[in-house]
């Protein structure tokens, strides 16, 4: 295929989910606590798609290599807005975490330091793809790259961002030809790392000791994962149909936000949950042919760190819902009710839109150089 039908059947996928994700919404967040008004949550997750395509559709229609110019300070900017996750009066913590900031609005800085840790990240790996088999400069510095925001986002106490912001990272840098090893040792140590967490965390240790025995918290830190388990069973292969789910009345906590799937599975059955499933899969699968077909690096990198930025947080939370996994609290992509998620993922789609479109038509004078170790020259 083209790489211009790839990038169809991406927007293709997106659109499907787009519409599961109103759906839902429309059906799960009526009942949420916070709720004033039955169609609230759906004109507000309408309003916040709308957003995201336009923003989607801008950054198409600008060459994504422009951005390479700029590239240490985007990070920077996503880096000092992280910061104030924990800045009194700007920082804001919900349910336990600091994941929030207000200026002039309420949003989440990691969903906007996802893109920004995948540009500098593919930006470095491109600049010396020569030498991404070295322990220094296609290991070492790349982790300082990703590593640093990622480590503000982990003190935000917001494990699964981390954690698949991580796999993320490690997708982009596999790719590039970081070896195997360096790699396999880096998830070694991260295990290691996330087994410390949690053993240090009371919140975070019941969560895990709930997953292994859920049916002994299942009032307690199991709660969610339990009532999930029960509303998937309950809707079986065809599902209980539309608005007839019944975990969704209060007994699933956030049942239109981080464990949506549950209730699509109650009302839709498994071919509901598997349609989204192949949605995923198939989005993935043709972001992953549009970054094949790239002609320049830098931008095949950022093609598939887009996709994975997308794609590692999908499965995470449906190995969630499905007690595959210990909960670490990620929303669904498209179909979970939120505004920051939306909106920044809907534009990540608009710079792969960039990609292929103007990839095409890279030419050798479009790409950074590297003068010396210390500086490089942009030539557009």
């Amino acid at each position: 295929m083209s790489s211009k039908v790839c990038m169809i059947l991406v927007w293709f996928f997106v659109i499907c989910l787009l519409v599961v994700g109103l759906v839902m919404v429309s059906s799960t967040a009526a009942w949420a606590e916070e709720t004033k008004h039955p169609y609230e949550p759906l004109f507000k997750q309408t309003a916040f798609a709308c957003a995201g395509l336009v923003g989607a559709m801008i950054l198409s229609r600008i060459d994504y290599r422009i951005w390479r110019k700029y590239i240490w300070w985007i990070l920077g900017g996503a880096c000092f807005l992280l910061v104030l996750c924990y800045v009194p009066g700007i920082g804001k913590e919900i349910n336990g975490e600091r994941r929030w900031i207000t200026i002039g609005m309420q949003f989440q800085p990691s969903e906007c330091a996802k893109l920004c840790m995948m540009m500098a990240l593919a930006n470095w790996l491109a600049l010396y793809r020569d030498r991404t088999t070295s322990f220094w400069w296609g290991f070492v510095m790349p982790g300082l790259i990703f590593g640093i925001p990622l480590a503000l986002i982990l003190f935000e106490k917001d494990m699964g961002t981390s954690v698949a912001l991580a796999l993320a990272a490690f997708c982009v840098m596999f790719v590039a030809g970081t070896r195997k090893i360096y790699l396999g040792g880096a998830f070694a140590l991260a295990g290691t790392a996330l087994y410390v967490l949690v053993q240090s965390n009371a919140n975070r240790l019941e969560r895990f000791l709930a997953w292994k025995d859920l049916d002994a918290h299942r009032l307690g830190a199991g709660l969610q994962q339990y009532r999930a388990s029960i509303a998937l069973s309950r809707g079986g292969l065809d599902g209980v149909g539309l608005g007839n789910s019944a975990e969704k009345h209060g007994t699933l906590p956030f049942a239109h936000t981080d464990f949506i799937f549950a209730p699509l599975g109650e009302e839709f059955g498994f071919y509901g949950t598997m349609f989204v499933l192949l949605c995923y899969f198939l989005m993935t699968y043709a972001g992953i042919g549009v970054a094949m077909q790239c002609r320049d690096t830098y931008g095949r990198f950022l093609a598939v760190g887009i996709v994975a930025i997308i794609f590692c947080p999908a499965i995470l939370n449906i190995a969630v819902v499905t007690n595959a996994v210990p909960n670490s609290g990620l929303p669904l992509p498209f179909i979970s009710f939120g505004g920051t998620n939306l909106v920044f993922t809907l534009a990540a789609l608009g710079m792969l839109t960039s990609i292929q479109r103007f990839s095409t038509g890279a030419q050798p004078n479009c790409e950074i150089t590297r003068k010396d170790e210390r500086s490089i020259d942009v030539r557009l």
